[in-house]
């Protein structure tokens, strides 16, 4: 227990939470996370393949969605390469953007016409 307590403040420390499947909603149509920040995919990310084409730089940039207890479809989870797990919807891993300050920001949107909000 102690063990699990300490990884979940290091997420928390690092600015990922591990999320439940059951904790994103929907917001003005668009998927947010249980603290209302928007979720993203990445265009470079091929649906199904269980892996993310996002790392290094590009993951301090959007951090990838943790996962948390419980994944059930149409959630699923990839292996990132260092091994950690990222929760994906319908075969795309998802990310917030670090540039979103607050619940509702969505400027992650369309950046490099390669990333976009969740919309369904």
């Amino acid at each position: 227990m102690k063990t699990r307590s300490l990884m979940a403040c290091a997420m928390l420390v690092l600015g990922t939470a591990a999320v439940n499947a059951q904790t994103l909603k929907k917001v003005d149509g668009v998927l947010v996370d249980a603290n209302g920040m928007t979720v993203y995919t990445f265009d470079k990310d091929t649906a199904g393949n269980g892996k993310s084409a996002c790392h290094g730089p590009c993951a301090t940039n959007w951090p990838p969605v943790a996962v948390g207890d419980k994944v059930t479809e149409p959630y699923s989870v990839v292996t990132r390469d260092d091994g950690s797990k990222q929760l994906a919807y319908k075969g795309k891993p998802l990310y917030l953007f670090i540039s979103d300050k607050k619940p509702g920001d969505r400027t992650g949107d369309n950046v490099k016409d390669v990333w976009h909000v969740v919309k369904d």
